[in-house]
């Protein structure tokens, strides 16, 4: 059970040490599930939905910051302090979908990382696959917090692959800056809705909410003599501070990645006839011949790193969000024998995802609508997060601004209009 910390001031001398749960989060975002989601947009719509990529960078942003600032001034995560304010009824409702939706993602993420080695040294995928689930799970047991934290920043860098890609492949800039700043005008029917929905709850995903702000307690949790900033409020500024960076630099990075995945597919299989991609190793091979042997290889090696980033997380957020929900103890700094139930979620989850690459389900569909699951199971989340940050019982003397209010109240009210056109044109 997540515990009170003591007083603490933050004092990061440069901009690497301002970086942490916001810049894992956002370059968590772009998942192989996510990079299907960004590379389908733009195979199938070409120029036409990048304005989403910009649109929701700011949203982005606001709801992260709110998350982040729950945790970090509360002390405690999200699951946690939802059980203490609303309905259990609530809680259980949103944690199960949270859970449906990130054991499709870790599955759909496994098999695209197992896919994409498989395309560049070839053998068996599911072996590859199981590989790698396993050495994530025995990862996120076996290495404490502190360390773990570190590799997983680095790793951010694997991303750096899809931008690197824009460059390899020959790019109308012009054409894209006018269709950046003209409103689209493509048909509104249901497959362009939804797969609006798609980017969106690929992008704004509950699991992002539940992790950044259950980091936010274990950075308190590392420091000596730390505590909560409801309890501390003097040593609020360069706390929340160091979180503005770290989320606007977190999100950025994430929706460039994003924006450069998708360019990259709207300027080669857009252009080319090819509108239909189901996966991101199909992605990745159907770029070999049009992009060329090197654009393939980068983008298939950053399959393989940001899956090994995202899928600590989608695991990660899953067993916070069961811990905080049953109050269990719920540390990646504490050992396995001190809080097992939080660490057999982690294990639970990840073999789980494992396994169901072997179901009889088509992980195509199962992708695409984990990405709408999310998308609709993220707004009563925003709602209550927005709520919660907003309440003095809950946030002291630290509640959000009126800036952050609209930025959130602004997002949730998009994806509840995203949602509601997706089920009107269905």
């Amino acid at each position: 059970m997540e515990e009170s910390l003591p007083a603490f001031a933050e004092k990061p001398t440069t901009l690497l040490s301002k970086l942490g749960p916001g810049l894992i989060t956002g370059a968590a975002d772009d998942d192989p599930s996510g990079i299907a989601t960004y590379s389908q947009a733009g195979a199938q719509f070409g120029f036409g939905l990048l304005w989403t990529v910009i649109f929701t960078y700011p949203l982005m942003v606001g709801i992260q910051i709110v998350s982040a600032r729950i945790g970090v001034v509360t002390g405690h995560g999200l699951a946690t302090n939802i059980r203490r304010h609303y309905s259990k009824t609530l809680l259980y409702a949103i944690v199960m979908l949270l859970l449906l939706a990130n054991i499709i993602n870790i599955a759909a993420d496994i098999a695209a990382m197992g896919d994409a080695l498989r395309l560049v040294v070839g053998g068996p995928a599911h072996v590859y696959a199981i590989g790698f689930g396993a050495l994530s799970a025995v990862l996120q047991v076996m290495i404490p917090y502190t360390r773990y934290v570190r590799i997983l920043k680095w790793m951010t860098l694997a991303l750096l692959a899809y931008v690197v890609t824009v460059f390899v492949v020959r790019v109308p800039w012009a054409t894209v800056a006018v269709g950046l700043i003209t409103f689209p005008h493509l048909p509104w029917k249901a497959a362009y809705v939804t797969t609006i929905v798609a980017v969106f709850g690929t992008t704004i995903s509950p699991y992002l909410f539940f992790w950044q702000s259950s980091q936010e307690v274990e950075n308190l949790r590392a420091i000596p003599d730390a505590r909560a900033l409801k309890y501390a409020p003097a040593a609020a500024k360069a706390s929340l501070d160091r979180i503005k960076v770290d989320t606007y630099i977190g999100m950025g990075f994430s929706n460039a990645v994003a924006f450069a995945i998708m360019l990259t597919f709207a300027v080669t299989l857009h252009l080319h006839g090819i509108t239909d991609i189901s996966s991101s190793a199909q992605a990745a091979e159907a770029l070999r011949p049009i992009a060329g042997e090197f654009a393939f290889t980068l983008f298939s090696l950053g399959i393989i790193g940001t899956g090994l980033l995202a899928i600590p997380v989608l695991a990660g957020s899953a067993a916070y969000a069961m811990a905080g929900t049953f109050e269990w103890k719920n540390s990646l700094q504490d050992k396995p024998a001190v809080a097992p139930r939080f660490y057999a979620i982690i294990v639970l989850a990840t073999l789980l995802g494992v396994a169901l690459i072997y179901a009889p389900i088509d992980p195509i569909k199962a992708l695409y609508w984990s990405a709408v699951i999310n998308g609709v199971v993220s707004i009563p989340i925003m709602a209550v997060m927005l709520l919660m940050a907003a309440h003095h019982d809950v946030m002291g003397a630290l509640t959000i601004s009126r800036r952050l209010k609209v930025l959130g109240w602004l997002c949730t009210s998009v994806m509840a209009l995203a949602v509601a056109c997706m089920f009107a044109l269905a």
